[in-house]
């Protein structure tokens, strides 16, 4: 599993994620911007708009002003609202909603280019300089490489939505599964309860294919060696890891997907609880 942070790297692959979420929408008619997606309260189009919100916030742009004959939603009201940012990220949907997508395509690729352009002016010392992100203040280059996740994960939203096909592996998806599995010792051991002294292992399929074993003591930690057998391992596809972590998909409606040896209680409930994406 790479942890890469070089800034040449990631950002080219930032770059090639902005171009697959534009392609992705390209030619949709007005109903298929519409169509739901994957996250509560949110079309295709709104997922768009979201992305469009965090690079322009990143850039030093103000949200638009709301359209006046829009509602006047207090968004903070929202079931789907729970913390200051998805307050904000609300906002910015909420404002650039009225607009037609072709309209809302045209933003984005101004907005994503002028993000290319202040990347590539970025220096080194920028790259690491303490910066403000959804996790904490962290280097410059791991925000990016969460905001490389958090695309990343749109991409898989619209086309779950749209019922397409994109491709979840490669450099992009390598980059994006890295910031992703960070948390997941912790989340196994915290929100999954797995007890002290116990082994998971994750043995993955898919295009992000690969083997992570997971021992919990004093802290939860990935281990390449690990001492004995799993106290459980869990099979499934490296896609359906990521929507259950990303709480895009129910862990009731995905059991007949995931093969449990072992302590199979415990392997169940780590998966119950495995969401933990904002």
């Amino acid at each position: 599993m790479t942890d890469t942070l070089d800034r040449t790297e990631l950002t080219a692959r930032l770059s090639e994620q902005f171009d697959a979420l534009a392609d992705l929408v390209s030619g949709l008619d007005e109903n298929r911007w519409r169509t739901p997606s994957p996250l509560p309260g949110w079309t295709v189009f709104d997922v768009l708009s979201h992305v469009i919100g965090t690079e322009s916030l990143l850039l030093g742009d103000e949200p638009p002003a709301r359209d006046p004959q829009s509602p006047d939603i207090d968004v903070e009201t929202l079931p789907h609202v729970r913390n200051e940012i998805g307050v904000l990220n609300e906002i910015w949907v909420q404002r650039l909603r009225p607009r037609p997508g072709a309209e809302l395509l045209d933003l984005y690729r101004e907005v994503t280019g002028r993000r290319r352009a202040a990347l590539g002016a970025m220096d080194d010392a920028a790259w690491t300089t303490p910066s403000p992100s959804p996790i904490g203040e962290v280097p410059y280059a791991r925000f990016m490489r969460v905001r490389l996740f958090d695309c990343w994960m749109h991409e898989l939203d619209i086309a779950d939505a749209l019922g397409e096909q994109v491709d979840e592996g490669g450099t992009r998806g390598e980059l994006a599964f890295a910031e992703f599995a960070r948390s997941l010792p912790r989340v196994v051991a915290k929100r999954g309860k797995a007890p002290a002294g116990s082994l998971i292992t994750l043995e993955l399929t898919g295009p992000l294919a690969r083997t992570l074993h997971i021992e919990i003591g004093d802290r939860a930690r990935y281990t390449e060696a690990p001492a004995g057998e799993p106290t459980v391992r869990v099979e499934l596809d490296s896609g359906l890891l990521v929507r259950l972590g990303g709480g895009r998909v129910d862990a009731e409606s995905a059991l007949d997907r995931i093969t449990f040896r072992g302590d199979s209680g415990l392997g169940h409930q780590v998966v119950r609880n495995l969401a933990f994406t904002i």
